[in-house]
């Protein structure tokens, strides 16, 4: 299994979500953090004074998946999407996962990020 987390500009949160959804991603989470890369930000002028704003507003993607070709296949759907050739397009990273558990059905290893049977719920 292979963790791939995504950040990448605000603006392209659907484009990314539109793109993992095209190639049967469903697993997604999906979190607004702030951050700074080799930008470092940029100056603005508050009230007279030059102020260094840092940490720009991000969205982070974070996706697990059963094996490399999936992890190729979600990584280039992220990369295209998230594209605008310009810096603070954003990075994505990639790693093994050791274990994983469905905490409803104790349900472990791939069993438990791919979906099962249907569930039936009352309601």
């Amino acid at each position: 299994m292979i963790k791939i987390e995504a950040i990448v500009r605000e603006e392209k949160l659907e484009d990314v979500k539109e793109a993992l959804h095209s190639i049967d991603v469903r697993g997604i989470t999906v979190s607004q953090v702030m951050g700074c890369g080799t930008q470092m930000g940029y100056r603005r002028t508050v009230r007279g004074s030059k102020v260094s704003i840092n940490m720009l507003p991000k969205v982070k993607f974070e996706i697990v998946v059963s094996t490399p070709d999936w992890a190729d296949r979600t990584i280039k759907a992220i990369r295209e999407a998230a594209y605008t050739g310009e810096v603070g397009d954003g990075k994505i990273f990639a790693y093994q996962i050791d274990r994983a558990i469905r905490i409803r059905t104790g349900e472990e290893g791939i069993d438990a990020i791919q979906p099962g049977a249907p569930v039936e719920q009352d309601l």
